[in-house]
């Protein structure tokens, strides 16, 4: 396990530089110039102040050595400066929205959790009853309610009807404002856990190791956990790991009409002005996340099912 375990990390280096690099030259190549977002009216291409700034910003050096720099600031944890927000660093401006992001999807994955995978269990053990396609039918409808749609409804009831929770703003996880955002990214989640689970249970209980444990006279309550569970939650831990290396993407439509500060709408804002310092940290953190979350899934395979091995 462990060898398995070092054997993927000193892969991180290298998939990082090929994201990295291939993140960096596209930004390079495609039309557009930061120069213009700095300068903005001021912006002349043969200006002194145009050609003294591409050169402050290293812009007119080939890109090989525009990535060197840029990589070897990185590794110091410079991630650069935004050309639209006066040359700030990057780090200050997008790790505080993206510890807001995963807050909030934190949030909205244990509710699709909580709900989604005790119901497909459940909904897989009553297969050919009522209960199955009842319980399908209602998740994929609250499945198809677009945020734009789920969010201004919710609102309406908790703000304006109930008085539950304030109707914009950000305040924190602990915060009453959580519940509305929190319930329109969950629900739709709950779907999806729901029919994985099923799928993944019905396959189990038609095993051969099943079939044994109850012709052996186990209680349904020992078969379940000890036999079915542990090998159903598999698939599941697979689609948690993906939905863990999200949680700092940020969800556009409930941030922009809640008002909530995470990076979401900020990395679309940064597409439309060119601000490549911070589209490249957000895709850096992203990819980082994202394979950590695969190795933490993979020892959890080993923990659950104590017959997967890694050599």
């Amino acid at each position: 396990m462990w060898r398995y375990v070092i054997r993927r990390i000193l892969w991180l280096p290298i998939i990082l530089f090929v994201v990295s690099f291939i993140t960096f030259l596209l930004f390079r190549v495609v039309p557009g110039d930061p120069v213009i977002v700095i300068l903005g009216d001021r912006y002349e291409p043969d200006s002194i102040a145009a050609i003294n700034l591409r050169h402050e910003l290293g812009y007119d050096q080939p890109i090989i050595i525009q990535y060197t720099k840029y990589m070897g600031g990185v590794l110091r944890g410079d991630f650069g400066k935004s050309s639209k927000h006066g040359m700030l660093p990057v780090r200050d401006l997008i790790f505080p929205k993206m510890w807001v992001s995963a807050q909030l999807a934190f949030v909205g994955l244990l509710i699709s959790l909580i709900f989604g995978v005790p119901l497909g269990f459940f909904i897989a053990h009553h297969q050919g009853t009522w209960y199955d396609p009842t319980s399908v039918v209602i998740t994929l409808i609250l499945m198809s309610i677009a945020p734009m749609i789920s969010v201004p409804g919710l609102l309406w009831l908790f703000c304006l009807k109930l008085h539950w929770v304030p109707c914009s703003g950000w305040n924190g996880i602990f915060d009453a404002r959580i519940l509305v955002p929190a319930i329109a990214l969950g629900v739709p989640g709950i779907a999806g856990f729901v029919r994985l689970m099923r799928a993944s249970t019905l396959d189990v209980l038609g095993q051969e190791f099943v079939r044994t444990a109850r012709a052996k006279g186990l209680s349904v309550l020992t078969i379940d956990i000890r036999h079915v569970l542990r090998n159903a939650i598999i698939p599941v831990v697979t689609v948690l790991a993906f939905s863990l290396a999200g949680l700092i993407g940020g969800a556009i439509v409930t941030e922009t009409i809640m008002g909530i500060p995470g990076i979401g709408y900020f990395s679309i804002q940064s597409v439309f002005n060119r601000d490549y310092d911070v589209l490249m940290a957000v895709t850096l953190v992203t990819a980082f996340t994202f394979v950590i979350a695969m190795l933490i899934a993979d020892i959890s395979y080993s923990i659950i099912d104590p017959r997967i091995e890694y050599d």
